[in-house]
């Protein structure tokens, strides 16, 4: 019983400096409608494809598949 008071007590306390160091989001001047800043990002064939590469088109969508082909 002991044990297991203590092996909870431990997961909490361990679950909580986890969320407690969890990084804090990047500060941005940017807001809802403003102009995305320019970056480079690589293709599915490696190609390096720039954002301004598409100024002047209609809409442009970036999709990210976070775990896409991990496992998780």
């Amino acid at each position: 019983m002991i044990k297991r008071l203590l092996g909870a007590c431990l997961l909490l306390a361990t679950a909580i400096l986890a969320i407690g160091q969890q990084p804090a989001p990047p500060k941005t001047n940017l807001k809802v409608g403003d102009a995305a800043p320019d970056f480079t990002l690589p293709s599915t064939t490696g190609e390096k494809i720039k954002l301004s590469d598409f100024k002047g088109k209609k809409n442009v969508v970036l999709a990210f598949y976070v775990l896409a082909f991990t496992g998780g």
